[in-house]
């Protein structure tokens, strides 16, 4: 073991193996063929019989930029599963050991994003002895601005993260959003940058707080069949309203769900087909009523119903720029 105790990683799952926990998956065996490297290490070269591959993402600030890419190109291969194994901070020679250790015992894919070019040497070198690819997320990145830009590079770990205006403008963003869940506080809404309307189950909630991370204060309203709109939605006049339908049978889908998990009867009109049908008629009408862009989010992810929104409201600004 080299460089002490083995740094544990966060993992998304892991095959049933080494005694380890999983979750009851049917996952074709790991293949592996075993030859001297030189130094007399034992080097493995890994062949794609299997349904599943380890991804190791090493980095010297919070690993999200590594996460996010490797989700993204992960999920062109729907065939196959990624094993994560995320390593935060690593900042020294040491803690760097320590994840080569873990490398060594789960080879697979090797994405990292380090500053420090002898950590990112060292890691190189040792990935090529091991017979694990390697590849460094930012550099290409980095390479076409300095070769646009005409200029060096500052190497700082998590540079990103900084206190700045930007982030507290986010914590604000957060703040608000959870004070105005749910209709929550409508004599404030004038102050939100969007609100979102919609019938129960239409990702308001989850959809708000993604916006609010981008630094936009979001509230989102119900609607409520027989229970008219607080009137602070209407008095709103700066604010973005954009309301959230889906298909009828998406959406007793998902209140069955709900229901389920609650242990609560399905005897109701709240899981009613018909019923339902016109509640999202109802919120159309509204939103038509009052010239609110709608967005149908039976197919949206979060972030993809977000995106649209965000579209949304950079034009929405403009309106005031101009006057």
């Amino acid at each position: 073991m080299r460089g002490g105790a083995p740094i544990h990683p966060v993992e998304e799952f892991r095959p049933p193996c080494k005694g380890r926990i999983h979750v009851a998956l049917r996952l074709v065996p790991f293949h592996s063929n075993s030859q001297l490297a030189p130094g007399g290490r034992v080097q493995k070269t890994c062949t794609m019989s299997r349904n599943y591959f380890h991804l190791h993402l090493v980095s010297d600030a919070t690993g999200e930029t590594l996460i996010a890419a490797s989700r993204a190109a992960s999920a062109l291969y729907p065939g196959v599963s990624a094993i994560e194994h995320v390593y935060p901070l690593v900042r020294t020679r040491d803690q760097l050991s320590r994840v080569i250790g873990e490398i060594e015992r789960e080879p697979g894919i090797v994405l990292y994003t380090l500053v420090d070019p002898q950590l990112s040497g060292q890691l190189e070198e040792e990935c090529r002895t091991i017979g694990c690819p390697s590849l460094s997320v930012l550099k290409p990145v980095s390479d076409l601005f300095g070769a646009y830009l005409g200029t060096e590079t500052t190497p700082r770990a998590g540079a990103q993260h900084v206190l700045n205006a930007e982030y507290f403008k986010r914590i604000d963003a957060l703040n608000y959003t959870m004070l105005h869940d749910d209709g929550q506080l409508p004599e404030d809404f004038d102050s939100a940058d969007v609100i979102l309307v919609g019938v129960s189950r239409t990702s308001k909630t989850p959809t708000s707080i993604y916006l609010a991370n981008r630094g936009i204060k979001t509230a989102n309203v119900p609607i409520v069949p027989g229970i008219a709109p607080p009137n602070g939605l209407e008095d709103a006049k700066r604010a973005l309203v954009v309301g959230l339908v889906a298909t009828p049978e998406r959406i007793v889908q998902i209140r069955q769900n709900r229901l389920l998990s609650l242990k609560a009867t399905n005897d109701t009109s709240y899981v009613d087909r018909d019923a339902v049908a016109e509640e999202i008629a109802a919120s159309r009408r509204l939103c038509a009523r009052h010239s609110w862009p709608v967005i149908d989010v039976t197919r949206r992810s979060i972030e993809e119903t977000a995106a649209t929104v965000m579209d949304l409201y950079r034009a929405h600004r403009l309106k005031f720029i101009v006057e």
